[in-house]
């Protein structure tokens, strides 16, 4: 009788860690378990500098962004020389990228493939992480996806193979 109660208990302890993944399923741990503060996630702040006129200041955007706030990616593009606004999305195509769009879907393209394959990986990601528990929390993700990646190498062998000038790589780590 005891093991049958015994069986109960690990098979409810079982379907009660499997509720409530129907939301998010990530296959990524990157957890440090260290109960130390994850140093990467604090972020400085830009200093602050009086602006030239107070009138002049942008409304504020509640939970949007401060013009304190750090954005690596439009300093590097100004640091570079290039136009950090340009990195905003926008309501539509960005004039640069009109020829690249056309290009790209000059045999049809549907309006809401962004849909479709979050649909499809969150089912991918749901099969794939059923039985993916373990006593040392690991990281599933490329294991996951790992007969969905392509080998750059092999790629890279079969180009020029064919006769297609390719840049130089660094050695493979194998």
């Amino acid at each position: 009788m005891r093991i049958a109660h015994l069986v109960a208990m690990v098979a409810l302890m079982g379907l009660a860690a499997c509720a409530g993944r129907e939301r998010d399923i990530t296959l990524h741990n990157l957890k440090t378990y260290s109960g130390e503060p994850e140093e990467f996630s604090i972020v400085p702040a830009k200093p602050l500098v009086q602006p030239d006129s107070y009138s002049e200041l942008p409304a504020p955007t509640p939970g949007g962004a401060n013009i304190t706030d750090q954005n690596p990616k439009a300093d590097a593009v100004a640091a570079l020389g290039g136009n950090p606004t340009r990195l905003q999305a926008g309501d539509g195509v960005p004039k640069g990228d009109t020829a690249l769009i056309s290009s790209a879907s000059r045999y049809g393209r549907d309006a809401g493939i962004r849909s479709t394959l979050a649909d499809e990986d969150l089912a991918f990601r749901k099969t794939r992480s059923l039985f993916t528990w373990s006593i040392v929390p690991e990281d599933e993700y490329y294991r996951a996806y790992r007969r969905q990646s392509l080998d750059p190498y092999d790629w890279l062998i079969r180009y020029r193979k064919a006769g297609a000038q390719t840049p130089t790589a660094p050695p493979p780590t194998r």
